[in-house]
């Protein structure tokens, strides 16, 4: 009996996490999933509908419950109990980060796109890595014009939130954002959107300025080892995404957007120095609220403060290396319909 590599292909991944040597399968369904490298599969219906999908998770080793959604998801396409309907890319990042259950060997791999991987005199583990992830999202999306173009990358926090699932919209000029990514947020039961003030380095925001993709950055509750978190949590998310995978003509509920809960990037605060310090508790939740005034961070001579309005932060690490982002501010703002499209 033919055992299929695919059925564990996040441990063949694991077992070769630096290169996995291409091969490509024929499931019952007539879809043909090729293996391009270690922890990257692309899925190609006979008759693809018009959606091109890109989901991606493990881009830090450590924030494993959408890992192992993933792998609920492939496991459910190479049985079959799951048949694709639309293209789809899936990503598991970094490979050798998650075998040493870390977030990162030597760099933040998601502050490495965007050509960022390429600049200075550096080579390392994750630069290579984001730049080979570059190229397989190139070659994903410019295999054929004309679809919609959707990137998901999955993530969870460092540290626990006041809004346990949160999506993060990278910076949009025209400030229109898409009417149905923010209904796929709100039938998947994640309600809190934050939005994004300038372009950064980060998987998502390469997916929407370099192919033009709608796409989302998707927080997903706490970092948990292997094996300790609740399926359940993230049923509806794997629901949604399972339903837009395989019925071609699927579209969530009618968005009701007085029901999201919107906030706005106000400012960033970046660690120059190994003198930077919070003024504030290293065990904050993300989304917690300062008044405005309040001191916020210190690094030699530079000073943070919140503004004339409260600002609740959101992924602070003092830990951050220097020169990057060690947390962002944020005020709650309104979309309104003019601004969706």
């Amino acid at each position: 009996m033919h055992i299929s590599p695919l059925n564990d292909f996040l441990a063949l991944s694991r077992a070769h996490p630096h290169h996995l040597v291409p091969f490509s399968e024929l499931l019952p369904s007539g879809a043909h999933v090729q293996v391009w490298d270690t922890g990257v599969l692309c899925v190609e219906p006979p008759s693809p509908g018009h959606k091109d999908i890109v989901i991606s998770c493990g881009i830090h080793g450590n924030e494993t419950a959408p890992i192992e959604m993933c792998v609920r998801l492939l496991a459910d396409i190479i049985s079959g109990r799951l048949i694709c309907a639309q293209r789809l890319l899936l990503i598991f990042g970094n490979l050798e980060a998650m075998n040493l259950a870390v977030r990162e060997i030597e760099e933040n791999l998601n502050r490495l796109f965007c050509g960022e991987h390429a600049k200075g005199n550096i080579r390392n583990k994750e630069r290579e890595r984001a730049a080979k992830l570059e190229h397989y999202m190139a070659r994903f999306y410019q295999t054929r014009s004309g679809a919609v173009r959707l990137h998901y990358d999955l993530h969870t926090a460092i540290r626990p939130s006041k809004h346990e699932q949160f999506a993060v919209y990278p910076y949009v000029a025209t400030h229109t954002y898409s009417h149905d990514l923010l209904a796929f947020l709100a039938a998947a039961t994640i309600d809190t959107l934050l939005l994004s003030h300038a372009p950064a380095p980060t998987f998502s925001c390469f997916s929407a300025r370099q192919f033009g993709a709608l796409s989302l950055t998707i927080e997903l509750g706490k970092v948990m080892p292997f094996g300790q978190n609740e399926a359940e949590r993230l049923g509806q998310l794997q629901h949604c995404l399972s339903a837009e995978l395989s019925l071609l003509k699927w579209q969530p509920p009618i968005l009701k957007l007085a029901e999201m809960r919107v906030f706005q990037v106000t400012q960033e605060i970046t660690k120059q120095s190994t003198q930077f310090c919070f003024h504030f508790s290293e065990q904050v939740a993300n989304f917690t609220e300062f008044s405005p005034g309040a001191l916020l961070a210190t690094d030699g001579i530079l000073a943070w403060h919140v503004g004339e309005h409260a600002e609740a932060v959101v992924f602070p690490n003092a830990e951050v290396a220097l020169g990057h982002r060690a947390a962002l501010m944020a005020v709650v703002t309104e979309l309104t319909d003019k601004m969706l499209c």
